[in-house]
């Protein structure tokens, strides 16, 4: 189980993160698609040695040929470390933020990985481009716009999966899964990995399971509870997230997703951190000493991921490096 960690979203301030990261004994940094570009940061931390990805890349308003080049350029600057993370958002965001299409999202991702598959077909082996789906149409593909060569193969696909038929489509054609952070054990044992296997069913093929979790360790006891605050206001954002309430009800917790989207709705979103309290913080996240989070996270976890990618809250790199040297130990 290798253990990563968000590279932050400044691009001037990766190369010298990812080194720390490396050094400290963290296999792999990712990007999230937040305030800022989710590929640029990649690019200065690819030579640290850590596997990297986007966690995920929205996929919708890009086309596969734009996502198709960033792929290709980020598997050959990294060394063949890289993995390209793929993801939905929801139909708001996609339509109003985006100013992009929904159109059965099932589908059109099924659709991305197929079109992106098929143009580095062609580059790798100059087999003609002419892929057609209901989506798209990629059939033009000039020797002056093929990109140099890679010395591997090009970069797994992964892919963000929430809701029953995304899950079983993308263990069915993606190379990986990658799970929200807001999560438990308990629920993925019951719910997401019976998914993946019933995707899986007629594929005998490998998916890499990416499970996302918020785990911070700490050294000192200050540092402790500032984390603990920005865990629980993490935590309520995305309880307050109707599509997320599925977790809390695994675990009898459902009332609490109304009442905080009441306060998003009023604008009180200072105060949804109140209505997390410590039982429900440690039940849906990580917190402690580097070892204590270690063997925790082995504990839920360790059975059936390929892969953690943490949200640290900017943790110390010692205690990080400190947590993953433990979890190795451990698994």
């Amino acid at each position: 189980m290798k253990i990563d960690v968000s590279l932050g979203s400044d691009f001037q301030h990766s190369a010298a993160t990812a080194e720390a990261l490396a050094d400290a004994g963290v296999h792999g940094a990712f990007t999230f698609e937040g305030n800022s570009d989710v590929f640029f940061p990649l690019v200065t931390a690819a030579h640290a040695g850590l596997d990297l990805y986007t966690n995920v890349a929205i996929a919708f308003p890009r086309s596969p040929m734009h996502l198709a080049y960033q792929a290709w350029d980020l598997q050959r600057a990294s060394g063949g470390r890289f993995a390209l993370g793929l993801g939905t958002q929801i139909r708001a965001h996609i339509e109003r933020r985006y100013s992009a299409q929904w159109d059965r999202p099932v589908g059109r991702m099924v659709a991305i990985i197929a079109a992106l598959r098929a143009i580095w077909t062609s580059w790798a082996d100059g087999t003609p481009l002419d892929h057609q789906s209901d989506f798209f149409r990629f059939d033009l593909m000039t020797p002056l716009f093929v990109p140099p060569a890679l010395s591997g193969p090009p970069p797994p696909i992964w892919a963000g999966a929430l809701g029953p038929q995304m899950t079983r489509a993308m263990a069915r054609h993606a190379d990986g899964i990658i799970i929200h952070p807001f999560n438990t054990g308990s629920y993925l044992q019951a719910v997401t990995l019976p998914l993946i296997e019933q995707g899986r069913a007629d594929h005998d093929r490998n998916v890499t399971l990416n499970v996302g979790c918020i785990a911070v360790p700490s050294l000192t006891d200050e540092s402790y509870h500032r984390s603990s605050e920005t865990i629980r206001a993490n935590l309520a954002f995305y309880a307050s997230t109707p599509a997320y309430r599925v977790t809390l009800d695994h675990h009898g917790l459902g009332d609490l997703q109304p009442k905080l989207r009441e306060r998003t709705k009023s604008g009180e979103w200072s105060k949804l951190a109140e209505l997390i309290d410590d039982e429900t913080l440690d039940l849906l996240a990580v917190r402690g000493t580097p070892d204590a989070c270690a063997q925790r996270l082995v504990d839920e976890y360790g059975a059936f991921a390929d892969r953690l990618s943490l949200t640290t809250h900017n943790a110390d790199v010692a205690a990080l490096g400190q947590m993953a040297q433990a979890i190795t130990e451990l698994v």
